[in-house]
């Protein structure tokens, strides 16, 4: 069975898991206090430009979603996102499970639109009832995004202005962020982020590492006795090391960017063979995750040896799949898919 079903079907990278033995035996403190998140923290704030940069470790990319975006909002409020954003579409009711709405918009390629996003909160705020409605408290964008779309640096200039202009945050969700920063077609920086986005976090769990993200507020604007917010959420572990040594890893000697560009030449792979074998793309991304059109007879047959993830039925004969690589995906893995199809 040949498996391109998503970016975490591997274990961790060796060399986190080299750490994680070295260090095993050590006394260290908990939740966080201990030497390698301290140093992790460190590599991360000089990593993104922002020596004022407040960082914390949670356990995964639906826990921290929904910390940031409950910490952050006001009772009353909600936060806005693409309709096919992952915390609309794919975290099970985690947002609303915290007592707050997910306020929609419409996407293109899986993004939100900065000018639709003015006439909302504009939109919003001139009906005379809106005291009476869910306040947007919140921006959401994820980076890529979940059709492997990216943000362009002047869609989150624009983006980042508006959230200015109505005094709300932007919160980038970057589960996978390491793919997006190493894409061929990005011009946007993780200092960039930085600068723009109030709060952010660095995927871990899709890009090398056994599990965990590092938030990352920017602004010296981190709620108040945040680590007790996370500790009640159920996203803080204990034996925190298991995060720090983690991270402190994918920081040391540029380890996350190389294995996130590791990735993306595999998708560039990955997608001559999809071409040759005449395939039809859903849409064109220039991240890890790639989506074709196939027909549904095709795909009953591949079943039994190739893992791919269901995206959504095209039509009555036809489905949209996935085909993810990752910091794992050998040069092998492509040349059996090709000799499949």
């Amino acid at each position: 069975m040949i498996s391109f079903e998503n970016d975490y079907i591997a274990g961790a990278h060796p060399k986190i898991l080299e750490r994680l033995i070295e260090t095993n035996l050590e006394s260290l403190s908990g939740y966080g206090n201990d030497m390698y998140c301290q140093s992790a923290c460190e590599k991360i704030k000089k990593a993104c430009k922002c020596e004022d940069a407040q960082v914390f470790f949670a356990t995964g990319g639906t826990q921290t979603n929904a910390v940031v975006i409950s910490a952050m909002l006001h009772d009353y409020e909600g936060v806005v996102a693409a309709v096919t954003g992952h915390v609309s579409a794919h975290e099970a009711g985690a947002i609303e499970y915290t007592g707050h709405k997910v306020l929609t918009l419409p996407q293109h390629d899986g993004k939100i639109d900065a000018e639709e996003l003015g006439k909302y909160l504009r939109t919003f705020y001139e009906d005379i009832n809106h005291e009476h409605m869910v306040f947007p408290g919140m921006v959401y964008i994820s980076h890529p995004t979940e059709y492997g779309t990216l943000y362009s640096k002047k869609e989150l200039e624009q983006i980042s202005q508006i959230c200015n202009k109505y005094r709300i945050p932007l919160f980038l969700d970057g589960a996978r962020l390491g793919y997006g920063l190493m894409s061929k077609q990005t011009d946007v920086t993780l200092p960039d982020i930085a600068n723009l986005c109030d709060v952010f976090y660095i995927g871990g769990t899709k890009v090398g590492a056994l599990c965990g993200e590092a938030i990352v507020f920017t602004k010296k604007n981190a709620p108040m006795h945040f680590m007790t917010i996370v500790k009640q959420h159920g996203a803080l572990l204990a034996k925190g090391r298991l995060l720090g040594i983690q991270f402190d890893t994918l920081f040391t000697d540029n380890l996350y960017f190389e294995i996130s560009s590791h990735a993306i030449e595999m998708a560039e792979q990955l997608k001559e063979v999809l071409k040759e074998k005449g395939c039809t793309f859903y849409l064109e991304s220039p991240t890890n995750q790639q989506f074709i059109v196939m027909e549904n007879c095709k795909l009953d047959e591949l079943k039994t040896k190739l893992a791919f993830s269901f995206w959504e039925k095209a039509d009555d004969t036809h489905t949209v799949i996935r085909l993810a690589t990752g910091w794992s995906t050998k040069m092998e893995d492509i040349k059996q898919l090709r000799e499949l199809l």
